[in-house]
């Protein structure tokens, strides 16, 4: 599994000229990313959509996985089938589906024309927050499901006695639930960080020329371009990038789990 990784550290070093990847060592490639503000604004889109669609993911996602882990409704198992579908297809298919929503002839803008709100269809596609709205959505079922398992082990008769102690829901809520449920929080804000950092079919159907995220500019780079050494550039310090915001995220959210458990 590490082998492509390997090679791609060492193609980052080689020369890059007349389209022709040349064997040698250069840091000319990690030098033209930093000194080059277009790289550097993609690189900057990319971490600001990943987190924003984490945290829109956990907000949005924690309510509905805490929901389905206390119901003991017989419709639960279509609650999580309804969750798991979206995850048999494509992100392409995903995102061509969220296209249908936002489109200028959408969803949302016929609702909104139909209901006399606008006359002229609102610029929803390519731009940040379609790619944002877009791929939240993508990759929610993954934290909710991550959430509902962790969830699902927390003995509730224990909120409840909390609660009978005079204690309020958001505080049963801050001091029980959270600090039970940080693994499972950690392991989806880990997992859908990384997805939406190496995104790629979103960013394109969604973003257009709007937006430019790490991983279609480096497609861009190697199979356009056929510039490896850069393309391969890219794709390594996407790598350690995601890598190091993943382990500085879980450090804090393991600190927290520890100071709210010691309290």
């Amino acid at each position: 599994m590490m082998v492509p990784i390997l090679m791609l550290f060492r193609y980052s070093f080689n020369h890059f000229e007349a389209s022709v990847m040349v064997e040698g060592f250069t840091l000319e490639n990690y030098r033209s990313f930093i000194h080059d503000p277009y790289y550097r604004e993609v690189f900057l889109s990319t971490v600001y959509v990943a987190v924003v669609c984490t945290v829109l993911s956990l907000v949005l996602g924690f309510p509905v996985a805490y929901f389905l882990a206390k119901s003991q409704s017989r419709y639960k198992s279509l609650f999580i089938i309804l969750l798991v579908f979206p995850l048999m297809v494509g992100s392409v298919v995903r995102a061509a589906g969220w296209m249908v929503v936002l489109g200028n002839a959408g969803f949302i803008n016929y609702t909104l024309k139909w209901l006399g709100i606008i006359d002229q269809p609102l610029q929803l596609m390519y731009t940040p927050m379609a790619v944002i709205v877009g791929t939240t959505g993508v990759v929610m079922p993954y934290m909710i499901l991550t959430l509902q398992s962790v969830l699902e082990g927390i003995d509730f008769s224990v909120e409840e006695a909390a609660q009978n102690l005079g204690a309020g829901f958001f505080t049963t809520f801050w001091r029980i639930v959270l600090p039970i449920a940080t693994p499972g929080v950690a392991a989806g804000t880990l997992l859908v960080f990384i997805l939406c950092m190496n995104a790629y079919a979103t960013p394109v159907l969604l973003g257009g020329t709007g937006i430019t995220m790490m991983a279609p500019a480096l497609y861009d780079q190697i199979a356009k371009a056929y510039n490896w050494p850069f393309g391969a550039t890219l794709a390594l310090i996407l790598v350690v990038a995601t890598l190091a915001m993943a382990l500085l995220s879980n450090w804090i959210i393991h600190r927290r789990y520890v100071k709210t458990m010691v309290a």
